[in-house]
């Protein structure tokens, strides 16, 4: 079974994001980079079904040459080889585009199953499991607790507010998985050193096939029209209990709009 695991390097969130001044995108230069959180079980449960099934397993990334840091960790997980989706032209795509980018780069692949997180946690849109799919003209099973796959046919526990839905379908398929799903495992020092060695291949948007009028910033539908920094945090409001404190606390939660 062939399967391609996208990923994404997204800001490091303990640290403080800003925006560019020059075109209001996100400054992913000013901190640190790491593996989308999310997307690490996606990486972990397409090894699981690589162990139980056969094949390989295949990262794909698309970013800026510093993107490759996270190629590296997926692949000292266990990923067999990677792709890198990398252009000066894909600077600024918003989710419709980037869908369409990494559709053209998954057909040049190939691929049986698409395993994603379900969101980054830079947009966090949620949304590019169900727009590959679409993209791809397969079957789109998001939001997975639990992947079960046997032959052609795939089957999914997706998570629901009253508990989950089974979803069938038959492979190729696309797949978005949450946390819930498995515990990622640790590169191990064998594992980072083999990383090393793996393939890695880098492509351009002419080596995928991508139109270049219809990726970046000129191209993206959703965009940031302004932006300022956030107010440094005011000091709290106390509440001096003499008998009516809830009456107190009510009125102030009433007054920002909380109840």
């Amino acid at each position: 079974m062939n399967i391609v695991v996208c990923v994404k390097q997204v800001p490091d969130t303990a640290t403080e994001r800003k925006l560019r001044s020059d075109d209001k995108t996100l400054d992913r230069d000013a901190v640190d980079g790491v593996v989308n959180e999310l997307d690490e079980y996606a990486v972990e449960e397409a090894l699981r079904l690589k162990e139980a099934h056969g094949g390989e397993v295949t990262v794909l990334t698309m970013g800026p040459a510093k993107a490759t840091e996270t190629i590296r960790k997926a692949l000292a997980m266990g990923a067999d080889k990677a792709v890198h989706l990398s252009d000066d032209a894909l600077h600024g795509s918003d989710a419709l585009s980037t869908s369409y980018a990494m559709a053209q780069a998954l057909k040049k692949i190939g691929f049986d199953l698409v395993i994603l997180g379900s969101e980054s946690t830079d947009a966090r849109t949620g949304v590019l499991a169900a727009m590959l799919a679409e993209r791809l003209g397969t079957p789109q099973l998001t939001l997975a607790r639990k992947v079960e796959v046997n032959g052609s046919a795939i089957a999914i526990e997706r998570i629901t507010d009253y508990g989950f839905d089974k979803v069938e379908a038959t492979l190729p398929a696309v797949v978005s998985v949450v946390e819930k799903i498995n515990e990622p495992r640790y590169p191990s020092f064998k594992g980072i050193m083999a990383a090393k060695k793996k393939p890695v291949e880098t492509l351009g948007i002419a080596d995928a096939s991508v139109d270049g009028s219809a990726v970046g910033l000129a191209a993206a539908y959703s965009e940031v029209a302004e932006f300022a920094a956030a107010p440094p945090r005011a000091a709290g409001t106390v509440v001096k209990d003499e008998g009516d404190g809830g009456v107190k606390a009510a009125d102030f939660l009433a007054s920002k709009k909380f109840i």
